[in-house]
């Protein structure tokens, strides 16, 4: 049986992050995944990767338009195990926060809540204002999982690729789907 990710992609800067876990899931293998893509994070995603939707769509098993909401992903019946949005934009954010269901994404990532599913939102922005801080308490509170990526550098990176994976990588463990080629900490080395 595979696991069901959603992996939805807004219009914050970081849309590599979107396009790398799609990537990693497809590689792993036993994993169905469903790609949600805003307008503006496909307009990130050119100005950012030079990918098109038809690249991000290969990746995944199943795609749906924003304006479909009377998609399965819409509804509590249809089981998913997860969504990832990455990147996730504070308008995104705010909105789910909300329960402003509004397109596809938002009411996709309503369901997972109200499901008690796992939400995995990797809110790109800096710095953070209060407004934004008390929107991801609220989800905090509701069990969404606020993951910003936020590289680690003790695996001494190399290049943006390796920055990028590694906030994929915690992406990863926290679905319960991780690389065992992924170097961990274990120590300072004696």
């Amino acid at each position: 049986m595979s696991t069901k990710v959603i992996v939805g992609i807004s219009g914050a800067s970081g849309a590599v992050y979107g396009w790398r876990l799609l990537q990693r899931l497809r590689a792993h293998g036993g994993v169905e995944i469903h790609l949600i893509l805003t307008r503006s994070g496909e307009k990130t995603l050119f100005l950012e990767t030079g990918k098109t939707v038809s690249d991000l769509k290969v990746l995944s098993d199943f795609s749906y338009p924003m304006e479909d909401i009377s998609c399965r992903l819409a509804s509590g019946s249809y089981p998913t195990d997860a969504m990832v949005i990455a990147p996730c934009s504070i308008h995104t954010m705010s909105a789910i926060a909300g329960g402003i269901s509004s397109n596809l994404m938002i009411r996709a990532a309503d369901v997972i809540l109200k499901e008690r599913r796992k939400l995995i939102l990797m809110v790109r922005e800096s710095p953070f204002h209060l407004g934004h801080l008390r929107s991801m308490t609220a989800l905090a509170e509701m069990g969404a999982i606020i993951a910003p990526p936020i590289p680690g550098f003790y695996h001494h990176p190399q290049t943006v690729d390796d920055l990028v994976d590694t906030s994929v990588d915690r992406v990863l463990d926290l679905l319960g789907l991780p690389d065992p080629r992924v170097r961990r900490w274990d120590g300072v080395a004696r």
